[in-house]
């Protein structure tokens, strides 16, 4: 399938808006806003980093090392029903493995309980949060919408002292989930609504990952989240434009927190991706319903499948510069970031000899018991990468479709009286083939000129085709998986019902195929390029020396250019 170029007016927009966040630190950086850059990373451990966030771990920790700033990492881990452990190591091991240095800055909003607290209670001094008993519909109720103002809560003019007493009475846990909660007291009749007295604080029985059974009151994000930044010194709170709205209310906890030189925010686009699964809830639906084998199958576009099939940092790095930081949403098609690996690996990588649909070939006329090794360069476009010496014998693996029986036009491998060049070794010429009862082809038969080693000839007579062959008496038996989209990319990526539209052949299993001896040594995460299948990895979780697994990477070939 032919894949497609992202709109070139998209790219160019994002091209012109690239360094408008750099623009605006280094306004402030002038004006003496800030003396230093320091940004972070806050992800939620309710889930596994997708592409998408690889765009903000490099944006933040870009940032950060251009102004020769710092850059840290902090786990916003405000909401324990949905945190795991498991989320966290895997998040550390995605920033770590994209380079993004925290150094010893690892943080998190737990680390910080006590300090939101404190603040709470300060806004309850001010005269600005109050405790609310509204249930959750009737505050939604309560809170009107874009075209009618909201009303006051009943319960708003609270004195400080109840105000004081009943939080104090959440946070001593005799109060049921949901019975009450702390909100700001701001103005019901803004036009943005995140600013309609919105909950700072719930109580939730609940132990956390990280504090354990301290607490039974949490703050919520859009208060918890620009504390956090104030306490660590954040300057600019770079985040996705979803955020935009919620701005106005970072802005006002901060200040009525009376926090010194607080941080900025400053939003920018997010990094869509053309028919990939992205959403929490659709990837844990297809783990549990068993689609999937992990959060990291490498049919999904989490930072962990990305690495597990072979994508490289660098990879990820040159498709994030690729695609420009942008004030506007847009989309950008998959087939950059299979454009950003060939061009990261086709200079380092081996190109190894595999035989992933076997049919075998019997040289004829090579004496029997003998083996012979031939030099094959390891890279025709990188010489420095040198050659290897692959053993051959009488009887080799070949690609089934390096064989017809009756070609069509301008078909220049093997065929009944047709000479080709086995690669780096020897001219065959076809003489016949044996089939099966049914009809398929079980062995080829040739015969060589022993005058072409090196698969060239001293006549000087040329041959057209060429193909590449394992031994079949030192080969290496493997599985290979190709991948496609998990997506139907036809008929689009959710059906009416809102379920995934799921592509019956993203999973290709080949469970007979054949390697030269030196593929036996990969291990996890090794890449390399197989002659004419694509460039391929071997499997971090599956592969073992007595079975060798190995992901496809991408094709080697794709109808998608880079407009210069």
């Amino acid at each position: 399938m032919e894949e497609k170029m992202p709109a070139v007016e998209t790219a160019e927009k994002e091209v012109v808006s690239k360094n408008f966040i750099e623009q605006e630190i280094d306004k402030d950086l002038a004006e003496g806003v800030y003396d230093h850059v320091q940004t972070r990373f806050p992800p939620e451990p309710n889930g596994y980093l997708h592409i998408g966030h690889a765009k903000s771990i490099l944006l933040n920790s870009g940032l950060a090392k251009k102004y020769n700033g710092k850059f840290n990492l902090r786990f916003d881990d405000t909401n324990p029903t949905k945190e795991k452990v498991e989320f966290v190591e895997s998040i550390k091991a995605d920033v770590q493995w994209l380079g993004a240095d925290y150094e010893d800055r690892l943080f998190f909003a737990s680390d910080y309980f006590e300090q939101m607290y404190e603040c709470a209670v300060f806004l309850i001094k001010k005269g600005k949060a109050f405790v609310c008993d509204l249930t959750a519909d009737e505050i939604r109720e309560y809170r009107g919408d874009f075209k009618t103002p909201g009303k006051e809560s009943p319960y708003r003019n609270r004195s400080v002292e109840e105000n004081l007493k009943l939080f104090e009475e959440m946070k001593e846990g005799k109060y049921r989930d949901g019975e009450k909660v702390l909100r700001a007291k701001i103005d019901m009749a803004s036009p943005n609504i995140n600013m309609r007295d919105p909950v700072i604080y719930r109580v939730a029985h609940m132990s956390h990952h990280n504090t354990g059974d301290k607490w039974c009151i949490y703050p919520m994000y859009d208060f918890a989240h620009p504390i956090e930044d104030a306490i660590e010194h954040i300057t600019h709170s770079i985040c996705t434009l979803e955020f935009e709205d919620h701005r106005p209310l970072y802005d006002w906890v901060v200040r009525e927190c009376e926090f010194e030189n607080p941080p900025r925010q400053i939003e920018f686009a997010k990094l869509y991706l053309t028919n990939v699964v992205t959403g929490k809830r659709y990837i844990k639906k297809l783990v549990e319903d068993g689609i999937v084998d992990g959060w990291d199958d490498p049919r999904l576009v989490s930072i962990a499948a990305l690495r597990r099939r072979g994508y490289t940092p660098e990879s990820i790095r040159m498709f994030v510069d690729l695609v420009g930081v942008a004030k506007a949403n847009s989309s950008v098609d998959y087939a950059l970031l299979e454009y950003c690996i060939r061009e990261d690996l086709k200079l380092k990588k081996s190109r190894m000899m595999a035989i992933l649909d076997p049919v075998k070939l019997v040289i004829d006329n090579y004496p029997e018991d003998q083996m012979e090794e031939v030099e094959v360069p390891n890279n025709l476009e990188n010489p420095e990468l040198g050659s290897r010496m692959v053993p051959f014998g009488r009887e080799l693996y070949i690609e089934r479709e390096d064989f017809m029986e009756t070609p069509p036009r301008k078909y220049f491998r093997m065929f009944p009286g047709n000479e080709v060049r086995l690669m780096g070794a020897y001219f065959a010429t076809c003489t016949s083939c044996e089939k099966d009862a049914d009809g398929n082809v079980t062995v080829v038969h040739c015969t060589y000129d022993p005058e072409t080693r090196g698969g060239s000839s001293a006549d000087g007579r040329k041959v057209k085709g060429t193909i590449h062959w394992v031994a079949a008496k030192t080969a290496v038996k493997a599985e290979c998986r190709l991948y496609e989209n998990i997506v139907d990319e036809e008929k689009g990526k959710l059906n009416e019902d809102g379920s995934l539209n799921l592509n019956p052949n993203s999973l290709t299993v080949l469970t007979e195929c054949y390697m030269e001896p030196e593929l036996g040594k990969a291990q996890a995460y090794d890449s390399f390029q197989f002659v004419r299948n694509g460039y391929f990895c071997a499997d971090c979780k599956d592969s073992r020396p007595d079975h060798l697994v190995f992901n496809r990477i991408v094709s080697l070939k794709s109808s998608f250019k880079i407009q210069k």
